[in-house]
């Protein structure tokens, strides 16, 4: 009886360094010679916001995705803005999407005066629910936003069938290199839109943004929606916005690019070593990793399982230093500022349960397997002393 509270004892001395949910250090010392070097191009240009890294920027993303069109904004939430504004999306229209996400995601509707309409997810995968979809959409139905949650693609072909001729705006600001079937996210809907948010899988330093699409049409409308409508100079055809991105912002996108597969094949890698752990660690009946659905192409933006005594658990690793986080924690639905959507308690049943389920565990591409072998020790632990 004695080896467990032994082992106990050990997990939470504190002479062992701390697990990171997040550590950007560790990637900044492969690519600082790089970034050192973008940096110094665009100070020798003088030349700050949009102009030719930004163009650069925009052509190597579309190839690498595979998309049409590839144009550079602000920020992740600057992107799905201005797409309902280039889809004239205002006062009386309803835009649907999902409770379970980041809150941009349904703020930038309501910024247009729209109203926010939820739809459950499906508990696989924490996507929209195709037939939740189904049943919500109205003749005031403008647009659509499916998520990519967590690096994962939602059932595109479903969600389009149900769509029709509604337009889709993609979420893809936790899923740029995921490819549904083989095609790349951002290319499924009218638009996709991007975070470069430091965290994401290719993050920035600061904010940043990109908004995808296929149609040469809707891709020039945004270039002149990024600089206040205007086209040319002075003349002004709609009111836009300021949504332009910074050069040197593009300049340290343009040297991570091409680092982003290998990245992403790390985090694969960690989240299939999580999976062994912790069935050697028998603890799958209390821990439930996340699933990989058939042609989905996770990218793992986050690591996401849902345990039993979520709060409990995080307590209890969080004094021995391993580094956890909830996404999310309250569903939008339930959040103070949506209150007159006259949604409550019991409303979104699925995205209530992951709210309370989910942890994740730190999956960026320089953590080491010891690493993730101490947080699933802390897990056994907790669960079985």
């Amino acid at each position: 009886m004695q080896a467990p509270t032994l082992e106990k004892d050990m997990l939470m001395s504190t002479d062992r360094p701390p697990v990171p949910l997040f550590d950007l250090n560790r990637q900044w010392l492969e690519i600082k010679d790089d970034v050192h070097a973008a940096v110094e191009r665009v100070f020798a240009t003088q030349q700050f916001i949009l102009g030719p890294e930004v163009a650069a920027l925009e052509k190597e993303c579309a190839e690498f995705l595979g998309i049409r069109r590839a144009i550079g904004v602000t920020s992740g939430t600057d992107a799905l803005l201005a797409a309902l504004m280039c889809l004239n999306v205002g006062p009386g229209d309803e835009v649907i999407t999902t409770p379970f996400t980041f809150f941009a995601s349904a703020g930038v509707i309501w910024r247009l005066r729209a109203r926010p309409v939820f739809v459950d997810i499906d508990p696989r995968d924490y996507n929209m629910d195709p037939e939740a979809l189904r049943a919500a959409i109205t003749p005031r139905t403008r647009a659509i936003i499916p998520i990519h949650l967590f690096g994962q693609a939602c059932d595109m072909d479903a969600i389009r069938q149900v769509a029709g001729d509604i337009p889709i705006v993609e979420d893809c600001c936790q899923s740029i290199g995921t490819r549904y079937n083989g095609v790349a996210t951002g290319g499924l809907g009218v638009f996709g839109c991007f975070s470069f948010f430091p965290t994401k899988n290719l993050g920035a330093f600061g904010d940043g943004g990109l908004v995808t699409t296929n149609d040469e049409g809707l891709a020039e409308r945004m270039i002149d929606m990024r600089v206040h409508g205007m086209r040319p100079r002075y003349v002004h055809h709609f009111v836009g916005g300021n949504f332009r991105l910074a050069a040197i912002q593009a300049a340290i996108l343009r040297a991570k690019l091409p680092r982003l597969n290998g990245w992403i094949a790390n985090r694969r890698e960690g989240a299939a070593h999580y999976g062994r752990l912790f069935a050697e660690a028998g603890l799958l009946g209390v821990v439930r990793p996340p699933e990989e659905l058939p042609g989905r192409g996770h990218t793992y933006h986050q690591y996401v399982a849902r345990v039993e005594k979520r709060d409990a658990l995080r307590e209890f690793l969080s004094k021995q230093g391993l580094g956890t986080e909830v996404y999310y924690p309250i569903p939008l639905h339930l959040q103070t500022c949506f209150a007159e959507l006259g949604y409550g308690e019991g409303s979104f049943p699925v995205s209530e349960q992951a709210c309370r389920d989910v942890i994740a565990l730190p999956i960026y591409p320089e953590v080491r397997a010891d690493e993730r072998e101490r947080l699933v020790e802390g897990m056994r632990a907790f669960f079985k002393p």
